[in-house]
């Protein structure tokens, strides 16, 4: 008598769904059911699926370029924070699909504990996605309710064959950025008496420190195999695929506590 085998379904199946799944509601489910999986056994660890250009988009929010969003300062101070919100909640929409990707992408060339983070990294991505689109709801809106921007899939196109140059840019330029930024802001919907508001965005910075710390952690692992010197190699690919240039104040404790310490960004200005 034969006796069928069930094959358990692979980790890159599992992100790939991630990605292919175009509605917020849907990808927050697939992104959580893909990690709790993963943690629970369920998911063989190979990453053998090829993972898409560009993942699957919803019909909303309108997707533009840099040049054509509009400017948020014009409206009342509710609407200015919705526009806010509503950017921030798209940032998080997009990390949900970096990170996946970061896994299915990248995962057959790492050890075991790097899927173990960066799975980790995508479901609570989409946690600050839902919290963000709550808040949206709460106030009147929703997420798609307002144009994008289209440019936040550019540098995971652009670093889609190099593993350091996406963990240089990805976590410890563009998540590191959020450091030094969020606190501010965190103040700003202080002051404008939006506590909730607040209260999710503290919980987001405190989230990204380690994000960042998993960039740095894994970028260094890949410097370390290649017998390069952590500092000068995230420089050159910083000079090379991130366009815009840093630019300060930056938030050193966070940096620090992240394991970005001064010796990588300090110079490159």
């Amino acid at each position: 008598m034969n006796i069928a085998t069930t094959m358990m379904p692979s980790a890159g199946e599992a992100v790939r769904n991630v990605l292919m799944t175009p509605e917020p509601a849907a990808k927050v489910m697939a992104a959580r059911h893909a990690t709790r999986e993963w943690r629970k056994g369920r998911l063989d660890a190979e990453f053998t699926v090829s993972m898409p250009v560009v993942p699957a988009r919803p019909a909303r929010p309108e997707l533009l370029r840099p040049g054509q969003m509009p400017r948020r300062g014009k409206g009342t101070s509710v609407t200015k924070r919705i526009a806010l919100i509503h950017a921030l909640a798209h940032i998080e929409f997009v990390a949900i699909d970096l990170a996946y990707d970061m896994v299915g992408r990248f995962g057959a060339d790492f050890p075991r504990e790097f899927a173990d983070d960066w799975l980790r990294v995508g479901a609570e991505e989409a946690m600050h996605f839902v919290l963000l689109d709550r808040r949206l709801r709460e106030m009147g809106s929703f997420y798609g309710d307002l144009p994008a921007h289209d440019g936040l899939w550019d540098t995971a196109k652009e670093t889609a064959y190099d593993a350091s140059a996406r963990l240089a840019i990805v976590p410890m330029v563009l998540e590191a950025r959020g450091l030094d930024i969020t606190l501010d802001t965190v103040e700003r919907f202080r002051a404008q008496g939006d506590l909730l508001t607040a209260k999710v965005l503290n919980r987001i910075y405190h989230d990204e420190i380690q994000h960042v710390f998993f960039g740095t952690k894994w970028f260094e692992f890949c410097c370390e195999r290649q017998k390069t010197d952590p500092h000068r190699h995230w420089k050159n690919l910083v000079k090379k695929h991130f366009r815009g240039g840093l630019k300060p104040p930056f938030n050193d404790s966070a940096r620090h506590a992240a394991g970005l310490t001064q010796e990588y960004y300090l110079g490159i200005e």
